[in-house]
């Protein structure tokens, strides 16, 4: 299968080409992946369901960097990452991806604005004044900046998260079960920027979601069964991604 975006005339931002990845040897390994080729359009947000066990997690690992392939390429851009050195890759992840995680990973002793500008900081970088307050007050967190993570409901520091992660004007932002730990109300805050950022900011959205609420934010689902391709939606709702997560078992 090739890896072409289904977004026709769409640039591509991130790119799979047959991801093989394989833990565990012998009669114990398990092959994550299994020949994988998908394409995701820049300037869209698609998000990656699957069953339990499909391989989805492993591929948001792979495409961000974040764990190494056993075969394949995968590009961000035109950069092929699987021939990137180690200090390379730490650069790549570090200029040109954002980071979505289900916990957080905010530091307890750092107010709201410090935890956004976290990550320029530790790069050497200073930020684009007018893009940040752009990020800031798209999240909604204007008046909240100087208040710590334990002075903020879950779904606030999820979206102190989300503003990090955009701030520093990635080419991709990854996004991991972004609302595993929020109520349904404080989920859909976060999944609205998310999709804002989109459609507003022009940024590339990659989420991984087991929720088809979460997935009908998105502008199209792949689906992954067993470490293959399974399917797409495009333009979701959560009825139609519900109906082919049942068809595939989940």
């Amino acid at each position: 299968m090739s890896a072409v975006a289904s977004d026709v005339g769409l640039r591509t931002a991130v790119q799979a080409r047959e991801l093989v990845k394989v833990y565990g040897r012998g009669d114990t390994a398990v092959r994550a992946l299994d020949g994988v080729s998908v394409a995701f359009a820049a300037g869209r947000f698609t998000a990656i369901m699957g069953p339990s066990g499909s391989g989805k997690s492993t591929l948001m690992h792979c495409l961000a960097g974040l764990d190494s392939v056993d075969h394949g390429q995968v590009y961000i851009g035109q950069t092929d990452i699987t021939k990137l050195s180690d200090r390379d890759l730490t650069r790549l992840r570090r200029d040109r991806v954002g980071f979505v995680f289900q916990s957080f990973n905010l530091l307890p002793t750092l107010t709201a604005e410090q935890n956004i500008l976290l990550g320029l900081e530790l790069a050497g970088r200073k930020p684009d004044k007018a893009w940040y307050d752009t990020i800031v007050d798209t999240v909604g967190l204007r008046q909240r900046l100087t208040h710590k993570p334990s002075e903020l409901s879950g779904g606030q520091q999820q979206r102190v998260a989300c503003a990090r992660a955009l701030v520093a004007r990635p080419e991709v932002v990854f996004a991991d079960e972004p609302t595993g730990n929020l109520d349904s109300r404080s989920g859909a805050e976060v999944l609205d920027f998310l999709r804002m950022s989109v459609r507003k900011l022009g940024q590339t959205v990659i989420m991984v979601t087991h929720d088809p609420v979460a997935a009908s934010y998105a502008d199209r689902v792949v689906l992954l069964a067993d470490g293959r391709l399974a399917g797409e939606i495009n333009q979701p709702t959560a009825d139609s991604v519900l109906s082919a997560l049942k068809h595939l078992g989940a």
